[in-house]
């Protein structure tokens, strides 16, 4: 009778424990949404300029759902780039989720293959970050909360974009300074990427290298130029002192996210 009484306790503390960590989900995520459509809204004006159509625009928000790389998408089709070049770019934006996958591979090792490609479909910076935090605070999977967390992104993100697309149709968008939409939302984006001295020295690099070339060969030329050769230069630089007292140093795939941002918003 003790027996069943205390695992009946302690299942009823492990289920408080749930809902406890998943309103605190529900409590972050409600925040990142409210961010998240802003955004959205300012990628739907910024896909104008590259004659997107409202299918095109909900289409890359629902196929796509990678906000850098749908910037970086729009940015290289509006001024002609190669479709090559766009590949290219959009691969270093997106090479950090091949950590974050890796990070949540414990938790997920024992769910069905077809449900992982599905979950690895709604990754991003976002679902990552709230579901991660709430399979650690309880110590298991939840697919609930994956989800929950992957719509705080992917219903605003979505809407938004729509609504950015739809609003701007009736506007002047000459007036708008959509010239300067893509650079600005690139650095907004890459400051939340520098977090020490080589993804500084990456930033730098990848502009230093993207300017100049894309004044002599063109944009598009310039941001993959800048997005190959800054990683190196990150890589090249010494870690922080922090990193020796055991801090986290960043690692590859953040320096060459950081990277490629840097150049894109460096390109002329």
């Amino acid at each position: 009778m003790n027996g069943q009484t205390a695992t009946t306790t302690a299942t009823d503390d492990t289920t408080t424990a749930v809902r406890e960590s998943r309103r605190q989900l529900i409590r972050d995520g409600a925040a990142i949404a409210s961010y998240a459509l802003p955004i959205g809204v300012f990628y739907g004006l910024s896909t104008l300029q590259a004659h997107f159509s409202l299918t095109d625009v909900v289409v890359s928000c629902v196929v796509v759902l990678a906000g850098g790389s749908q910037f970086a998408a729009v940015g290289l089709l509006k001024n002609n780039a190669p479709w090559l070049a766009i590949a290219g770019v959009t691969l270093l934006v997106n090479a950090r989720h091949l950590v974050y996958s890796a990070s949540l591979a414990p938790y997920t090792a024992r769910r069905s293959w077809s449900e992982r490609v599905i979950m690895a479909h709604f990754l991003t910076d976002e679902t990552f970050a709230l579901s991660l935090a709430h399979f650690r605070r309880i110590g298991r999977f939840d697919a609930h909360a994956y989800w929950l967390a992957a719509m705080a992104i992917f219903l605003p993100w979505t809407i938004g974009g729509a609504l950015g697309h739809l609003v701007g149709g009736n506007l002047d968008t000459t007036r708008l300074g959509l010239d300067v939409a893509f650079p600005a939302a690139m650095a907004g984006l890459s400051l939340g990427m520098v977090s020490g001295r080589r993804d500084v020295a990456a930033a730098l690099g990848a502009v230093a290298i993207a300017v100049p070339v894309g004044l002599i060969g063109g944009p598009s030329v310039g941001l993959v130029a800048g997005a190959v050769i800054g990683p190196f230069v990150g890589l090249a630089v010494p870690a922080g002192p922090a990193a020796g007292r055991g801090a986290p140093s960043p690692d590859a795939a953040e320096i060459v996210d950081a990277t490629a941002r840097a150049a894109m918003e460096g390109s002329p």
